[in-house]
């Protein structure tokens, strides 16, 4: 399976952020790329930089909207699996969402972020209802896929869970700044959940100023043994690609070792 993690530059113009989306797309594609992810918010400003006013809603857009139509074509045209993240409206309650595009341009599903946070220049509270769906895995033309949004990766628990319902491979779209967390923190934290539970990850980061933050880009991909297998540049606008082959997952030693060998029911009520 080839990747293409899709690190890019987000202004407030959210339709020719779309369009530099369209055209990586399209770059990837004429280098066999199987699947695209793109980081959270890709396509729009990281509105959480300051509190929410009494009109977020105008900002944010339904799955028929302009972004998922959009994807959905390029999906087909390319016969590529797609994972854009938006600022989703449902109903009259917003969520910060990824969906699953197949390569023949059908959703899949979604999921919704479930853990929200809030601290300085992240007043995600104020924008997002937490998700309320269950966590999926998506059984798309390319391999079995799951998604931690963001913050949603920094909870073992929804890490294993994505494990035990099969995935092959767990993206992760990100914003994330400079000086946020420590050095090597992003990395660090993914490569051990991939070794933990045994599945590819990919982490797609926002990249460059906005504002207050400088977001840090480095998009990367782990295997199952927890090993860096490619990392982008802090600073710069790439297309980060990766080949991966889901048939390590079954080899991996969680696999063959930890997952086996739970105990679940004795420490479940717990978490």
């Amino acid at each position: 399976m080839k990747l293409a993690l899709i690190q890019q530059k987000a202004t407030a113009n959210k339709t020719e952020n779309l369009q530099k989306g369209v055209k990586a797309i399209e770059e990837a594609a004429k280098k066999g790329a199987q699947l695209a992810l793109f980081a959270e918010l890709a396509f729009e400003p990281f509105y959480p930089q300051y509190p929410a006013g009494e009109d977020k809603n105008r900002l944010a857009e339904s799955l028929s909207g302009e972004i998922v139509s959009t994807l959905r074509e390029q999906a087909t045209k390319h016969n590529m699996v797609i994972i854009p993240n938006f600022f989703e409206l449902e109903s009259e309650e917003t969520f910060d969402t990824s969906v699953v595009i197949n390569s023949d341009g059908s959703i899949l599903g979604k999921t919704q972020m479930i853990h929200i946070p809030d601290y300085q220049y992240f007043h995600e509270k104020t924008y997002y209802t937490p998700g309320k769906q269950s966590i999926g895995v998506y059984d798309t033309a390319v391999g079995k896929i799951g998604i931690a949004i963001c913050y949603d990766r920094h909870y073992p628990e929804y890490m294993r869970a994505l494990a035990v319902a099969g995935a092959e491979l767990v993206v992760i779209p990100q914003a994330g700044a400079v000086g946020e967390w420590i050095d090597g923190l992003y990395e660090a934290e993914m490569q051990i959940a991939a070794f933990q539970n045994g599945y590819f990850t990919a982490l797609c980061n926002r990249v460059g100023k906005e504002d207050n933050l400088i977001f840090s880009g480095e998009s990367f991909i782990c295997n199952p043994d927890g090993k860096l297998l490619a990392q982008a540049g802090s600073q710069t606008e790439e297309i980060l690609y990766g080949d991966i082959n889901p048939e390590e997952v079954k080899h991996s030693s969680a696999h063959e070792l930890f997952l086996p060998d739970r105990r679940p029911q004795l420490y479940s009520r717990w978490i």
